[in-house]
This record gives C-alpha cells, sequence and structure tokens, in this order.
C-alpha cells in the first residue's frame, strides 16, 4: 500500500505543479469551475481515492488518501476543498449506496466522469444541523419525495448528484434524519444565485432548491435515524481533509517567503540573513511541521471512537496556523506582499475560508470542550487543603 500511496502523491504533485499553480489565476478571474482541470485529476486517480479497486478506486485508507489534500493545498485550498467532498460522497456511495445505485453511479464517480457533493447546511441552522427544516416523504409506490432548502452548497450546478441529509418526519430532534442521492437533473431541483467570494470564484457556492423532488427509493444512501451519524462521520473526515488542505497552503507561503527573502537586498545583506525575518519564518515552520503531524494522527483515528475529537483538534489548530502563516508571509514581503502576482493575499483569505467551512473554529472548540467536560467527571476530585476556606 505504501507503494500505491507514493504513486498517489506524486501524481497530485504534478497535478498541482502542471494544472492548478499554472491556471488558478485565470480560473478566479472567471465564475466557471475549471472541469478541464478535474477531469485531469481524475484521470491520475484522484476521484476515488477511497473507494473500493472493484468500483474502479484507488481502495485507500483515509489517514493514507487525506495526504492527497496537502499536495492539492500547494497549489489552491478551495480547488482541494471541492475534491474532499466529492470523494468523501464517492466513498459513501461505494460504502453505504445500495447495489442499484452503485450499479448506476459508482465507476462515474470514482472515475470522475461525474462530480457530487454533499449538502447538510440550510439557511436558518448554520452548525445546528439538528434544526432542519428539509423534508422527505415516502410515497405509496417506494419513492421518496423531497421539499426544502439547503445553504453553502459547493459545486452548485456543477456538480452531477449531491448528497442530501434530511428529516423524514416532524418529530423534533435527528433520530429520523436520512442521506439521499439527488441527482442535477431531478425536476424541481434548481439554485439559486451564485455567493461573491473574493479569491475563489471558480467554485460556485450558491442555496439549494427542493421542490417536490422525486428519487428512487435506490438512491437512499443512509435510512432514516442514520442519515445525522453518517453526516458526521463525513464532516470529520471533511475537517481532517481541510487541515490537510492547510499545510500544503502554510508550505506554499513559506515558500513564497523565503524565495523572496533569500534575494531581496537590505542592511548590507538579504532579508533572511535578517534574526528577525529567520525567527518569523521558523515559526510558520514549526506550525507548519506540528499540523502534519497533528492531521495526521487524526487521519489515522478517523472511524474510532477517538475520531470526532481528534479532528475537532485538526480543524481547531492547523487553519489557524494557516491563517497566520499566511499573514506572516505576507509581512515577510512587506509591501510587495499586497502584490497579487506573488498570490499571498489569495492565500490569506483561502486560510480563512478553510478556517469556517464544515465547522468552523469555535464549533471545534465546542466539541474539544465537551470532551474536557467528560474528563473531567471522570477524574478524583482534588482534596481541599487543611485549613483552607475556615473562617
Amino acid at each position: 500500500m505504501s507503494a500505491r500511496i507514493d504513486e498517489i502523491l506524486a501524481a497530485a504533485r504534478r497535478h498541482t505543479d502542471e494544472v492548478i499553480k499554472p491556471e488558478v489565476a485565470a480560473w478566479n478571474t472567471g465564475t466557471a469551475w475549471p472541469r478541464a482541470a478535474s477531469d485531469k485529476a481524475a484521470e491520475l486517480g484522484l476521484t476515488g481515492l477511497y473507494a473500493p479497486e472493484e468500483w474502479g478506486g484507488q481502495g485507500l485508507p483515509l489517514s493514507e488518501g487525506i495526504r492527497v489534500y496537502e499536495e492539492l493545498g500547494k497549489g489552491d485550498g478551495a480547488y482541494a476543498f471541492a475534491l474532499s467532498m466529492h470523494n468523501i460522497c464517492t466513498f459513501a456511495a461505494c460504502g453505504f449506496g445500495t447495489d442499484a445505485f452503485k450499479e448506476a453511479w459508482a465507476r462515474d464517480l470514482t472515475s470522475g466522469r461525474k462530480l457530487a457533493n454533499f449538502a447538510l447546511t440550510e439557511p436558518q441552522s448554520g452548525s445546528d444541523a439538528a434544526n432542519m427544516h428539509s423534508r422527505a416523504t415516502i410515497n405509496t409506490d417506494g419513492t421518496w419525495t423531497i421539499s426544502g432548502a439547503k445553504a453553502w452548497v459547493s459545486l452548485a450546478g456543477e456538480a452531477d448528484i449531491y448528497f442530501t441529509v434530511v428529516k423524514t418526519s416532524d418529530q423534533p430532534g435527528h433520530k429520523d434524519m436520512a442521506m439521499i442521492a439527488i441527482p442535477a437533473d431531478a425536476a424541481g431541483l434548481s439554485f439559486g444565485p451564485r455567493y461573491e467570494t473574493p479569491s475563489y470564484s471558480f467554485l460556485p457556492l450558491s442555496e439549494m432548491y427542493l421542490d417536490n423532488v422525486i428519487v428512487s427509493e435506490d438512491n437512499i444512501i443512509l435510512p432514516p435515524g442514520k442519515g445525522l451519524q453518517g453526516s458526521l462521520m463525513a464532516i470529520d473526515i471533511a475537517r481532517v481533509s481541510i487541515a490537510s488542505g492547510c499545510c500544503g497552503l502554510m508550505e506554499a507561503a513559506l515558500d513564497t517567503a523565503l524565495s523572496y527573502a533569500k534575494n531581496r537586498k537590505m542592511f548590507g545583506g538579504v532579508n533572511l540573513d535578517l534574526d528577525g525575518i529567520q525567527w518569523m519564518l521558523g515559526d510558520v515552520a514549526t506550525d507548519l511541521e506540528a499540523s502534519r503531524l497533528l492531521y495526521r494522527k487524526a487521519a489515522e483515528a478517523l472511524g474510532t471512537p477517538e475520531g470526532p475529537l481528534m479532528a475537532a483538534h485538526a480543524k481547531r489548530f492547523v487553519p489557524d496556523c494557516a491563517v497566520k502563516a499566511a499573514n506572516t508571509c505576507t509581512q515577510v514581503l512587506g509591501g510587495m506582499g499586497l502584490l497579487q502576482p506573488y498570490g499571498l493575499d489569495r492565500l490569506s483569505r483561502l486560510a480563512q475560508m478553510l478556517r469556517i467551512v464544515d465547522g468552523t473554529t469555535e464549533i471545534s472548540r465546542v466539541v474539544i470542550g465537551r470532551a474536557l467536560q467528560k474528563r473531567a467527571r471522570d477524574l478524583p476530585d482534588l482534596p481541599v487543603p487543611k485549613g483552607f476556606g475556615e473562617a
């Protein structure tokens, strides 16, 4: 398996150097998803990372496949994010989809001929996934009718199918939630105006509207009662994938600063000879190494009881480091860091985006805080020192 992941990582590195880096500036002057680029990624096997080989995938464990986004993140974090979400959906399709669904969709998804995305968040709920209004009801012929709306849907209008989480009753809570795959050409499916985003305009984001959309029971990925649990697992994978992509972003920022500082003449030498510059970039390098260790440890924990907490640690720590790294490296370039050709302004905004999507830093702190409360309950009470508090 190690030889296979080395081959895939090398392919991702080539894709970054030959496709993403030369073209990303042009992508951001328009508003179209670079389908030709994602088609090239598919040819390299980057769209079926975790799917079984029998369905055309690479068969990589999550702990190894997630490293691909670090390589892609060196080119562009939003592009890496979109491919990570496609791979999560493909993983769900091959692992939990019905036989009929897999026959109809699995090979198209693993090959990248068709793209998938995940729709959980709703306009009124944000991170409060249990506050869901979208409803799916079963019909007498076994089909399902779905109505509602989703927000922050990436690859909106570009993906070929949307793995959508809905409630199947009016009962409060999450025990009736299901995940249903909705094809883009389903009658009643539409999208709102595209969100205006500053540094990833090529990634379409918008609301998705479901007006009495009817799908086959074959499209049930996770049945009622398992939708939220499966969604939380998908979010954990996404959080670690984002941390991986952030490491690529940090390396890109660091290399830009180093390339500039080694030649910028100042005070009889070059910037990189100055202790202050070395210390600034040294901190970025340390944060990068720590971030790599953390996201890879979190990736190994996915699917275990420790997975959600480790994913929260990675999502809390690594994007914060990426924001700091992008800002520090911009500072090293001084005024030149504000110029678009150096790309640090784009990296700064991408880092902030990655800090927010799939659970903000604050949501990660909530997850960590609850784990600490549970840990505290299991600890013995500290003895009160003799005489303390006595009148």
